[in-house]
């Protein structure tokens, strides 16, 4: 979606169209979920997640600063919920949830497009070994394309820190991926 579009749709948002809400939705959903489906292990919990940060884009947007590039802004939301998701420490609470989840159909967001599109299935399993803060460093540097700064920014942390987090994942990440045919690392090093 072109920016000029989604300016068009976030102007319409704030006068409470609910049409352009859902073409927002529509437009955004697949990255998100790829996003929280690296940062959330269980199926239930990434679902609530994206509930709570779509709750939160809505009722959130008359705070939006339009001279703010919005998916920075929409990724700040991702992260934030996925940190007061931890530290509230839902999956306690949530057991009941879980055998109601086994008993139900397969979700529309376990669609092996949604979760893995552009993704290598190896270099994925490898990112979800790392802990939760070098693979937020991770996720946020290589799939949103934001610099070290950005990242430092958006996760309100020192940009020593972030830079410490990528480069113990990074080296994590080789050592995982390290085990791999040399014909394999060559594909993974062109992606």
């Amino acid at each position: 979606m072109q920016n000029e579009d989604m300016y068009q749709l976030l102007i319409k948002m704030k006068d409470g169209d609910q049409q352009s809400f859902h073409t927002m939705y529509d437009a955004t959903y697949h990255d998100i979920y790829r996003t929280v489906s690296f940062l959330v292990d269980h199926q239930q919990d990434r679902e609530d997640v994206m509930n709570e940060i779509y709750m939160q884009m809505w009722t959130s947007l008359a705070n939006y600063d339009t001279n703010r590039p919005f998916h920075f802004w929409l990724n700040g939301l991702v992260i934030r919920q996925v940190q007061r998701f931890r530290v509230k420490g839902w999956r306690r609470f949530r057991i009941f949830e879980r055998v109601r989840v086994f008993s139900r159909e397969e979700s529309h967001w376990d669609q092996p497009t949604v979760l893995m599109e552009g993704t290598n299935q190896m270099i994925s399993q490898s990112i979800r070994k790392l802990t939760d803060k070098q693979r937020t460093v991770i996720i946020l540097r290589f799939f949103h394309d934001y610099t070290l700064e950005e990242t430092a920014t958006l996760l309100d942390i020192p940009l020593g820190t972030v830079k410490s987090r990528y480069h113990a994942g990074l080296q994590a990440l080789r050592k995982s991926l390290g085990d791999l045919p040399r014909e394999r690392m060559e594909m993974i090093n062109d992606y």
